[in-house]
């Protein structure tokens, strides 16, 4: 149930726009996921039964025969999908343990990681973001297990997002984790919220980057798309 207090948020103006001129535009307000204080006072199971009963209103309020042997169990599973699935990054017990390894290989140059497929949700219509994630960087003395990319890359995915605040997002993991700034992220993605409903373009896509460190000029730029693209 909306109070009066939240319908009262909801009508301020956001980043100096209303809800009605920003219509279906995307808008992100920082660069961390906006959760609530109290996020994870609520355990997994009473998450899942919360959401099952507020789905079957949902349902329910579209008119859905919920007796029908078919549509029974989707509450639940919807339920499931939520906090197990499709927004799991959500929940910080979820972060992937990262172990660095010393760079015995005495490898020094760029290590790429291409074609991570990644399936995220947009925050705005709470539907599918589909994309391509790569990643690189430049070794500072420790290296990291191939597939911890890729979990990085998912971890952050999922979870109501924006495309640009996920590859920041990524990119600041990196940063973190490997102890250096020389690290890059670009992001191909196709938005349903744009080809399934509002203008309906299925042949556009969206690319965001992020060049931090050695990345951040001309050539190297240059030479990281010729990996991507060969």
């Amino acid at each position: 149930m909306i109070t009066e207090k939240n319908s009262k948020i909801n009508d301020l103006l956001l980043n100096g726009f209303s809800k009605e001129d920003i219509g279906d535009d995307h808008l992100s307000t920082s660069l961390d996921t906006p959760m609530k204080p109290n996020a994870f006072e609520m355990s997994n199971n009473d998450k899942k039964k919360r959401i099952a009963i507020l789905f079957s209103e949902i349902m329910d309020v579209l008119g859905l025969d919920l007796n029908d042997d078919s549509l029974q169990g989707t509450p639940d599973r919807v339920a499931k999908m939520y906090v197990e699935e499709i927004f799991s990054g959500l929940d910080p017990e979820n972060k992937p343990k990262v172990t660095l390894f010393e760079n015995k290989y005495q490898y020094n140059q760029v290590l790429v990681e291409k074609n991570i497929t990644f399936y995220s949700n947009c925050e705005h219509h709470f539907v599918p973001i589909i994309g391509k994630a790569h990643v690189a960087y430049k070794s500072s003395g420790k290296v990291i297990g191939l597939s911890k990319l890729n979990r990085i890359v998912q971890y952050y995915a999922k979870r109501p997002q924006v495309q640009e605040r996920l590859t920041n997002q990524i990119a600041n993991e990196l940063k973190t984790v490997l102890e250096t700034e020389d690290v890059a992220v670009i992001i191909d993605a196709k938005h349903l919220c744009v080809s399934s409903r509002g203008v309906q373009d299925d042949t556009s896509t969206t690319v965001t980057t992020y060049y931090g460190g050695e990345f951040n000029n001309a050539s190297k730029i240059l030479e990281l798309q010729n990996y991507i693209n060969n």
